[in-house]
């Protein structure tokens, strides 16, 4: 059913815009990947949490995920290049999905890269504003996969599986970014406290896990994507709460919990989804 319903469009000859555009986000995304990764400590950079004062280090706030958390860029990275690829072959120039989403990927890498500028010029307050619009740009892309289906398996995990990591990590990074910014502001507690707002922020985090969950029920490798780089994200957090320079226990067993949410709500959704 799915294979004739996309027929038509697939069969359609490439457009010049087709052949821009698979050659621009190829391009362009190993630029920005390249920024990025410079960016991010690599080729000579300066790492993220030796920037800004250190605002973004692992423990600089209650909610900071632990230095280990972010090897998942390379997982993340190393999907967005292959997806870069996969758009980029002659024979996907004219599928609906990649023409729909490919620009709004290769948006959002340009503004990782550019987040990752911002917090090197110690621009806490922007890097805030940069991580929001990258995240509405994933929420976009994420909602034009809901809406269509999968040409294929591979399109599944290389698409909707890469995407998925991408929004769910990128997810749990906003909500450390805007902890990190109140406390070098000097917010203070804001009458909860360190430890009370921790625990908020963790409970949200969870929150948005669900909510992700619910919406991509129908397609499994975005629901599980997302659920398990927040997952990982928030167990990293606990993690860097139950040892190290800023011991949390409180933070850290709401961490441990919201972890497990995030990691069962999209298996939940996606069975009853696909049983449904």
């Amino acid at each position: 059913m799915t294979t004739a319903a996309a027929s038509p469009s697939v069969s359609t000859s490439p457009t010049s815009s087709d052949r821009v555009r698979q050659v621009v986000v190829l391009v362009g995304s190993l630029v920005a990947a390249g920024a990025a990764a410079y960016g991010a400590g690599a080729f000579g950079g300066t790492a993220v949490e030796r920037t800004s004062g250190g605002a973004l280090s692992a423990d600089a706030t209650p909610v900071a995920p632990d230095n280990p958390a972010f090897r998942i860029w390379s997982v993340i990275y190393l999907g967005l290049f292959v997806l870069a690829v996969y758009q980029a072959l002659p024979r996907h120039a004219t599928r609906p999905r990649l023409r729909a989403t490919s620009w709004w990927v290769l948006a959002s890498m340009v503004l990782n890269a550019a987040w990752i500028g911002v917090v090197q010029a110690g621009w806490l307050a922007a890097s805030v504003v940069v991580i929001a619009a990258l995240l509405v740009v994933l929420a976009v892309i994420v909602v034009r996969l809901v809406r269509s289906t999968p040409d294929s398996t591979v399109q599944g995990v290389v698409l909707d599986g890469t995407v998925g990591l991408y929004t769910g990590w990128v997810s749990v990074a906003t909500l450390a970014n805007v902890a990190a910014t109140l406390t070098d502001a000097g917010a203070g507690g804001l009458g909860l406290g360190a430890t009370g707002w921790g625990a908020v922020l963790v409970v949200l985090a969870a929150a948005l896990s669900v909510a992700w969950a619910t919406f991509t029920a129908r397609r499994r490798a975005l629901a599980l994507g997302i659920g398990l780089a927040m997952a990982w994200g928030l167990a990293w957090i606990a993690v860097g709460r139950f040892q190290g320079p800023l011991v949390d226990e409180t933070v850290a067993w709401f961490a441990v919990a919201a972890s497990a949410v995030a990691l069962v709500a999209p298996v939940v959704t996606t069975l009853r989804a696909h049983r449904g």
